[in-house]
């Protein structure tokens, strides 16, 4: 709930959907650039998402990490409830480096350094200086019991070019790939390009752990199966016996478009069970004036739901819940280069 999304990735999903891209296409006026979402369910509700799909598909306790963009709410807000006090305070930091971005999971902090570790990941990514990120991930890796994972590592992000991007990735790897202790498998990447992670963690003796990436109501598609009872001996094991266990859930061989539109889906939807100012689509949604840099939601914007154009973009997004409507965007969507069809290179 505390991650910002931004909503250019719109028009991409959208191209392909009879009406809704032609739709999407005539909001000339509309910078998506400009607008970000936020996902709709509270740490609580995101934290039981993820538990009921372990208890149910395996019959076994789970360790949750909740990662939200440079926040580490999710965590120290749950921790305060008995029942959620040994939740790991977590986050996915972004680090500016080069032409691009990465993204590095910090799972596990120290309760008590939380915030200053927060406060010095947001100044050097407000002011990345190259010089000092081997110290600040330097320190990270002294910590025994934090586990530093370099999240979907060959996702170019910031559309600089593939190439550009692994070219990035290798000086990168060259001045800090030390400290990092494993690279994420991404529910929500391509089989793919997961399968290129693979080999890129043989070629460093990295193992690869499970991260999800998911901002909607659907729950990882890939997990780790560990003996850990606690996070920090999940943290022992992929750090000290560097041996990580990775499952790919069912979801995880839906056309990957279709995922990420019953995504745009959930963003959508109502949730009368949530708080105040959470409830409604146009709540969550947040537009960052270029010029003023005031963030506002749209629903202060838009009090009656918006312009015809964007309530009909938004009844066409909830078509999509539509059964015959999904089954036949899954054929056009379907992809066979994407579908995990080896599994034995993943192990």
């Amino acid at each position: 709930m505390y991650s910002e999304e931004s909503l250019s990735i719109v028009p991409q999903y959208t191209a392909r959907v009879p009406y809704l891209g032609r739709a999407v296409r005539k909001q000339e006026r509309f910078s998506f650039g400009d607008a970000f979402w936020t996902p709709p369910l509270a740490p609580r509700q995101a934290y039981r998402l993820e538990e009921k799909q372990i208890l149910r598909k395996f019959k076994l306790p789970a360790l949750i990490s909740l990662t939200d963009h440079d926040d580490i709410r999710a965590g120290t807000q749950l921790q305060v409830l008995e029942r959620f006090k040994n939740i790991p305070i977590s986050t996915e930091w972004t680090i500016p480096f080069g032409e691009t971005f990465f993204h590095l999971g910090v799972h596990n902090m120290p309760v008590a350094a939380s915030d200053s570790l927060m406060k010095q990941f947001a100044a050097f990514t407000a002011n990345p200086q190259v010089s000092r990120l081997a110290g600040l991930l330097a320190m990270l890796d002294a910590l025994p019991d934090l586990l530093l994972v370099l999240n979907h590592p060959l996702w170019d992000e910031k559309g600089i070019g593939v190439e550009r991007h692994a070219t990035v990735l290798k000086q990168l790897l060259a001045r800090c790939g030390g400290f990092f202790h494993a690279l994420e498998l991404n529910g929500l990447r391509s089989w793919g390009e997961n399968k290129q992670v693979v080999a890129l963690g043989r070629e460093l003796n990295l193992p690869v752990v499970a991260g999800g990436d998911r901002h909607g109501r659907e729950p990882n598609a890939i997990l780790n199966l560990s003996r850990a009872v606690t996070f920090a001996e999940f943290v022992e094991e992929i750090r000290c016996e560097r041996c990580s266990h990775v499952v790919f859930m069912p979801q995880y061989h839906e056309p990957l478009k279709m995922r990420v539109l019953q995504t745009m889906v959930d963003v959508v939807r109502e949730y009368p069970e949530n708080f105040a100012g959470r409830r409604s689509w146009a709540d969550r949604v947040y537009y960052r004036d270029p010029e003023t840099k005031i963030t506002v939601p749209l629903q202060s914007l838009w009090p009656d739901g918006g312009p015809k154009i964007v309530k009909q973009f938004v009844a066409a997004m909830r078509l999509l819940e539509w059964t015959p409507l999904r089954s036949a965007l899954r054929m056009a969507l379907h992809d066979r280069s994407a579908v995990w069809s080896d599994p034995e290179a993943a192990i």
